[in-house]
């Protein structure tokens, strides 16, 4: 039984009534936007210290943070005191993206000591081990990669992202129509390159039913991949993005009439522009599933402040309804992150979804702003400082840039507005004014 199938019979499940009370939203609200498929709570029933969230209509836009091993970083340990970072800066999910060292260990150690949704894209693990097995990763078979699917299943693994719209016809219309970056996407290049040596269809594609057996018998949440996303803005918004989409919106359709969850992932590199209108598009062409988004990274030119180009797409992204954001980090196109990076990486993020979260008028959202400009006015530092979406960060900067004692800031000083203000409006002269 999935969440999707228990939400149809009418069924409220313990994870729907978690996620009821964390977006402070009735039960019933949750149960009939998941029966819909608008709301997916990727829940996996193995994953045994989950503490379940929604994602997507009306809810809190959700912050993912990648992780993952490297052939030259690849140490677990690592990558496990980033998750712990990510987990304190407040992400909603995280992926394990391991491409180097044990996988198998790395992905189930992340699952055992992670409370959140935890992702994979299994593409990687089964082109890693078809060239360690086979020679290459063209010589991969269908059943290589469905072992790989089953095996992360059972682990325990929540969504999956696979690249399932990615089909020979959408890369004709790629080599067709020409672009700069090609193929960015990692798992999208692994099976492009499969597909064109062997001149077959995407597995992926042609054994869709099988993929949803799987998810059926664990309750694996889809996340059906955008392996043609752009890298670049040249590239934004072209025929073989489109393609893919409109082959995703009727995988979506037959996910959701087998009893399977499933969302939709996003570019990439849009210009700020044509940020809402992909938004748009991907909600009409997928009849509402949640949009899962990598950024989007709203210029090519930023390398080092990544997570500032893509807080900009992200934050127009959820404002125009994009339900999920996958951070980047200020090493983007750079480097694997370090602990310093996922952390910057993760609160970016989550300033993009609240500024939108408060357009949106998610609940909660506008009493928290609220909070904090009373607390200003108040002076009450204290208070201003657990508001903060970083509280560390906001402690340093007080404690270091002010003596001990000072009510207003360094900034202004003696000649602080909000203390002339509250004296003069409180009918307390203010000498020297």
């Amino acid at each position: 039984m999935t969440q999707l199938l228990a939400a149809r019979r009418g069924e409220i499940t313990a994870a729907m009534r978690r996620v009821a009370e964390k977006e402070k939203l009735p039960v019933e609200e949750i149960l009939k936007k998941v029966a819909a498929g608008t709301v997916v709570i990727p829940a996996n029933r193995n994953h045994g210290n989950l503490d379940p969230c929604g994602i997507g209509e009306g809810l809190r836009t959700k912050i993912n943070a990648n992780l993952g091993t490297s052939t030259a970083f690849p140490d677990i340990e690592g990558e496990l005191t980033k998750l712990e970072a990510a987990l304190k800066a407040g992400a909603d999910a995280v992926m394990d993206l391991s491409t180097g060292g044990d996988l198998d260990g790395c992905r189930r150690a992340v699952i055992a000591r992670s409370p959140v949704p935890v992702g994979t894209v299994p593409i990687y693990q089964a082109a890693v081990e078809a060239r360690e097995k086979r020679g290459g990763i063209v010589r991969m078979t269908a059943d290589d990669l469905f072992a790989v699917i089953e095996k992360q299943a059972a682990d325990g693994v929540d969504f999956i992202t696979v690249h399932c719209g990615l089909t020979l016809e959408a890369i004709g219309r790629l080599q067709r129509q020409g672009r700069v970056t090609d193929i960015v996407s990692r798992g999208g290049s692994f099976l492009a390159g499969w597909m064109l040596h062997n001149g077959r269809e995407n597995p992926l594609y042609e054994h869709f039913d099988r993929l949803l057996e799987i998810c059926l018998r664990y309750d694996v949440t889809l996340s059906l991949g955008d392996g043609l996303r752009p890298g670049c803005l040249a590239d934004a918004t072209d025929r073989a993005q489109i393609q893919e989409l409109i082959v995703l919106g009727e995988l979506v359709d037959r996910a959701r009439a087998a009893g399977v969850q499933a969302m939709v992932e996003g570019p990439g590199h849009v210009p700020l522009d044509q940020v809402a209108a992909n938004v748009q598009v991907q909600k009409t062409l997928c009849k509402g599933a949640p949009f899962y988004v990598l950024g989007p990274l709203v210029t090519d030119v930023a390398p080092g402040y990544d997570h500032i180009t893509a807080a900009i797409g992200g934050a127009v992204a959820a404002m125009a309804g994009a339900d999920f954001l996958c951070y980047v980090t200020p090493s983007e196109h750079l480097g694997l992150p370090t602990l310093e990076d996922v952390k910057e990486g993760v609160v970016a993020s989550r300033i993009a979804a609240h500024a939108a979260d408060l357009v949106k008028g998610v609940p909660g959202a506008r009493e928290w702003d609220l909070a904090m400009a009373r607390a200003r006015k108040a002076l009450d530092w204290k208070a201003q400082i657990n508001l903060a979406i970083d509280p560390e960060k906001a402690r340093r900067y007080r404690e270091k840039r002010n003596p001990a004692g000072t009510r207003a800031c360094t900034m202004c000083g003696e000649f602080c507005a909000m203390e002339i203000v509250a004296r003069y409006l409180g009918a307390e002269k203010v000498e020297g004014c």
